[in-house]
């Protein structure tokens, strides 16, 4: 019994170490790809700016979505890119983060031909995956909150994008220690993902985020 429980040890020692040591990695290794606020003359000839979705509370975006919102379409103001997509959860009817996020980003006066919307972003991995792969995007600037940035980047890298990151934290969240601590664990299950590179739930026709950013509304396009 004894042994066992030694050998038991070991092995949940030997794990921990794995996942924090991947954890690691990924911080690390896309640590110089995040823009410091408001030094958006680093990046240039930009694709598009990808706002990733992070829930709704009715028909207005989260205080997290909100922030992230607000840096993007600053971001847009000062000449990034001339387009964003706003990638996040469409996947039923009562449940929309997409149009809210544009509604949000036309209100604030971005046009709407200039505002993309990715139906079918249910994670961070079929956000970048349907970006480069839809969108046709090659050049982008991911914003999210920090802790979010370094997974992101990441995906973004072995999928062959060039990307670089904003973060969005401009105040505290509730919460925010259990999602740190989720993060390390998702940080894992992406860099495994990222090995084998499966397609998302949905994939589709092109649809070039040079174009014409209406070309995404419901009325006229399926996820």
């Amino acid at each position: 019994m004894k042994k066992v429980l030694i050998y038991g040890a070991i092995c949940i020692s030997v794990i921990v170490i794995i996942v924090l040591a991947i954890n690691l990695y990924v911080r690390i290794s896309t640590s110089k790809q995040i823009i410091e606020e408001n030094n958006y003359k680093e990046v240039s000839n930009v694709d598009c700016i990808i706002i990733l979705g992070a829930g709704i509370w009715g028909d207005k975006p989260s205080p997290m979505l909100e922030d992230r919102l607000l840096e993007g379409i600053k971001l847009y103001q000062n000449n990034v890119s001339d387009k964003i997509i706003m990638s996040g959860d469409h996947g039923k009817k009562d449940y929309d983060e997409v149009n809210i996020m544009k509604k949000y980003a036309i209100e604030k006066g971005v046009p709407s031909e200039n505002i993309f919307m990715d139906h079918a972003g249910f994670s961070t991995y079929e956000s970048i995956y349907r970006a480069k792969d839809i969108f046709e995007a090659k050049k982008i600037v991911i914003v999210t909150q920090r802790y979010h940035l370094y997974r992101a980047l990441y995906i973004a890298n072995q999928l062959g994008i060039e990307a670089y990151g904003v973060g969005a934290d401009p105040r505290q969240y509730v919460g925010a220690t259990h999602r740190e601590i989720r993060e390390i664990f998702a940080r894992d299950k992406d860099l495994i993902k990222c090995i084998f590179k499966p397609k998302p739930t949905y994939l589709g026709d092109t649809i070039p985020v040079s174009g014409n950013g209406d070309s995404t509304n419901d009325d006229k396009q399926d996820i």
